[in-house]
């Protein structure tokens, strides 16, 4: 099991590290053809359809940008002046940098991604932007480099579901949040059993979807470690979102864009 838990991971960040080096298309999708502004539609776009406005594209560096996501975490996050944030698999730095604008000066922001080369160009971007109070660590978020107790707000974006071991990523997220600390991420959620095919293709593994779980499950993992207040919504343009991903699929009937959120009381 952990043999092939090892498998998947390199599979992952292969697959990322090409992204951040644009050897890959961008974009949060399943096929290695599927996606990107030269095939289906353009990074812009993809980010729009996901909840994030002109404003917010023009606010951070284009690079930072890379179309992956299936929603808008900070969107439900309610980021104060002040606080500490953390991504859970951070990628460009693109929700990163926007929630940095929330958080103010006074706040502090964390990124953690798994690919040592998301982190390299996550941190040239916010060289660019001149950023102090924005830091970029290298990790697994099922083994986080935080400290007890120490984040106000969690958010993550279509990157849980990627992980073989969701529950030791929730039980890190309980134990890093301050007490009212929330959790506010959007991800891959299994609305169906998952065929075989699904499951076994790589390329869908990579792409946010055969690693989805169903809600029910998510909300038992979730409840297991302590969290409270728990909601999963679906958003309204799940299947949109989708489709974009892997035209022609039927993916859109097994799997669905949700925004999760609970708080540690």
């Amino acid at each position: 099991m952990e043999q092939n838990k090892n498998k998947t991971q390199k599979i992952i960040i292969e697959k990322y590290s090409s992204i951040a080096n644009r050897d890959l298309p961008t974009g949060c999708c399943a096929g290695s053809g599927c996606c990107g502004s030269s095939v289906t539609v353009g990074i812009t776009e993809a980010a729009l359809r996901n909840g994030y406005s002109k404003e917010d594209l023009l606010s951070v560096p284009a690079e930072a940008n890379m179309g992956l996501g299936c929603g808008n975490p900070l969107a439900i996050a309610a980021i104060r002046e002040g606080e500490i944030v953390l991504d859970l698999g951070s990628g460009g730095g693109f929700d990163c940098f926007l929630a940095e604008k929330m958080a103010g000066k006074d706040g502090y922001v964390i990124g953690v991604d798994m690919t040592p080369e998301m982190v390299l160009l996550a941190r040239e971007n916010a060289e660019k932007m001149g950023y102090t109070n924005v830091e970029f660590r290298l990790g697994e978020i099922e083994h986080l480099s935080v400290a007890d107790g120490s984040v106000d707000v969690i958010i993550s974006n279509c990157v849980i579901n990627l992980s073989q071991s969701k529950d030791q990523v929730f039980a890190e997220a309980y134990r890093v949040l301050k007490p009212g600390g929330r959790l506010s991420i959007s991800d891959i959620v299994a609305t169906a059993e998952l065929p075989e095919e699904i499951k076994k293709d790589p390329d869908l593994l990579t792409g946010c979807i055969a690693g989805a779980e169903q809600a029910d499950t998510i909300r038992d993992l979730l409840q297991r470690v302590g969290f409270k207040n728990i909601r999963l919504t679906p958003k309204d343009n799940s299947k949109e979102i989708l489709k974009s991903w892997v035209p022609g699929s039927n993916v859109e009937d097994y799997v669905a864009s949700f925004l999760i959120e609970a708080v540690k009381e």
